[in-house]
């Protein structure tokens, strides 16, 4: 299961991605759909394998908002999944074909994944959770060969009451698309470079490389399956590990799931633990089930990695950075961040790190540049439409734009995206690093720093704020103050906004460049 930092490109290509073609069969297996090598299995043989061993216990589960838990074993997958897959077929999917889905975190969602790889289709979940325009130009950058979105509920539960169809063996060619956006707002499809051949490298545990982790786990998932790291859980399933699945993230229902169901792992976003760990009476919750978990997503405010290593203990937090590129991945415990506190660790299976100056030069020790990274494991990637490139060295090492250092130990520290930067009065400051300042007030549930148009300044930061009492919120001066005395004074807010909610979208994503067009540039 890998962490993705999820990080946006934001300067044009100097390089070309490893692959460009504007066709599905450009990164992929051979055009027959047939496995390769004797070794390959398919991922639809995969899901029959499982279905073969006739286990009636539920290996995944659904918690969904009505309250109701559906369950399903492996010949339940198999049988709904085949069902569908004939349905599909019947309306023109085929091999190599996209299917785009615009659909929530549901057994829907997952019948159809599992139906577009028997059919050696390409799943490609969409992000529901915008507006109808950016929806469609999502639509009409992935060009589906269909589309499912809620209006097709009542027909894919209808597929139920068919025969299941005897289908052929075949490899997608790509195994998913995620979707996602730059920093300018054009819609970025990235595809990956894997066929749709079971790989057991690709949903090993993250803690495995510190020590083993009993199998099968019981993994919760947090976010919307259209990101990436909940996706990718649908490969620990077909590994053997058991899915719990919610169909939104809410912190009271995770921590009641945990304790009824024994989860042992989960994957969250800084936001999301944030929420937990703020729940009335957390330290009384039995939380002894978990083996461990990975945070990802964005850089984890050193406070809140503190709580849940009282939590949990630091032994059994992973903190990861990567992106949905798949250009390499670094991770790091808890117990040893807490030697190398802030840092998002060292390079895992080969990753090779580089900091550089917008000129490719190396950065010195501890000095501040552009992340590059370089992976043997990299399958390689493409993009759908006209997103910009991600910039890549003559030796091969890419960028997503984030900005960090490297320690004398070689752990990696990350400051912020390049794009997010706000040059204020000629300096530089990091959204991030104002945020985790300000997160731990104890009047702040939630923060966003922006950089705001200013005569003065060029950019002012701005915090976007939103109180944990909304009928008794501390003033501007008081987190002006509060920021001072943690920051450098140039890095503290000008000017603080208060909000009811901040927008966030159910991955916890917040969207800087809405914000700042929404408050004049």
């Amino acid at each position: 299961m890998e962490s993705a930092l999820d990080t946006e490109a934001s300067d044009t290509a100097t390089k070309a991605d490893t692959a460009t073609e504007a066709d599905t069969e450009g990164l992929g297996g051979p055009d027959t759909g047939q496995p390769g090598a004797a070794a390959d299995v398919s991922l639809g043989r995969r899901i029959r394998e499982l279905a073969a061993e006739g286990s009636a216990d539920p290996v995944y589960r659904h918690i969904a908002l009505d309250g109701t838990e559906p369950a399903f074993s492996w010949p339940e997958l198999d049988r709904r999944s085949s069902q569908l897959a004939a349905a599909l077929s019947a309306r023109g999917l085929g091999h190599g074909d996209r299917l785009g889905l615009g659909l929530r975190n549901s057994p829907r969602f997952v019948f159809s994944v599992l139906a577009a790889w028997k059919l050696g289709a390409v799943p490609v979940p969409v992000r529901w959770d915008v507006p109808d325009w950016e929806l469609d130009r999502l639509r009409a950058v992935i060009e589906p060969r269909l589309y499912l979105s809620p209006a097709d509920l009542d027909w894919i539960d209808a597929t139920a009451d068919d025969d299941p169809p005897d289908l052929p063996d075949v490899v997608a060619p790509h195994v998913n698309g995620i979707c996602s956006s730059g920093s300018t707002g054009t819609p970025k499809i990235i595809v990956s470079g894997r066929r749709g051949v079971h790989d057991e490298r690709f949903a090993g545990p993250l803690m495995a490389n510190w020590r083993p982790v009993p199998r099968p786990q019981t993994v919760l998932v947090l976010a919307p399956m259209y990101h990436i790291n909940a996706f990718a859980t649908l490969f620990s399933l077909l590994s053997g590990d058991r899915l719990i699945v919610m169909e939104k993230f809410d912190a009271a229902r995770v921590a009641a799931v945990i304790e009824r169901h024994r989860v042992t792992t989960f994957t969250a976003t800084p936001t999301m633990l944030q929420r937990i760990a703020d729940l009335p009476g957390v330290e009384r919750r039995d939380f002894s089930s978990l083996d461990w978990i990975l945070q990802g997503a964005a850089p984890m405010p050193p406070s809140l990695v503190h709580r849940w290593a009282g939590l949990i203990g630091a032994d059994r937090i992973a903190m990861a950075y990567g992106m949905t590129e798949g250009l390499g991945l670094t991770a790091i415990r808890g117990d040893e961040w807490l030697t190398h506190e802030g840092s998002v660790g060292r390079g895992l299976g080969g990753t090779e790190l580089r900091v550089l100056d917008v000129d490719g030069a190396a950065r010195p020790t501890g000095e501040i540049g552009e992340i590059f990274l370089r992976s043997p494991g990299n399958d390689g990637y493409r993009y759908l439409g006209d997103a910009p490139r991600l910039r890549t060295t003559e030796d091969g090492f890419q960028t997503a734009g984030d900005m960090g250092y490297l320690d004398a130990d070689g752990f990696l520290y990350l400051v912020d995206r390049r794009v997010d930067m706000i040059v204020t009065g000629g300096a530089n400051v990091f959204p991030a690093e104002v945020e985790n300042a300000l997160i731990d007030h104890p009047g702040i549930a939630d923060v966003v720093v922006v950089g705001l148009r200013d005569p003065e300044w060029g950019r002012r930061v701005h915090a976007i704020v939103e109180p944990a009492d909304p009928a008794d919120p501390p003033s501007a001066a008081e987190l002006i103050a509060y920021a001072k005395n943690r920051l450098a004074h140039y890095k503290a807010p000008k000017t603080v906004e208060f909000v009811g909610a901040i927008p966030r979208s159910e991955a916890t994503k917040v969207n800087r460049g809405a914000l700042v067009a929404a408050r004049g540039g």
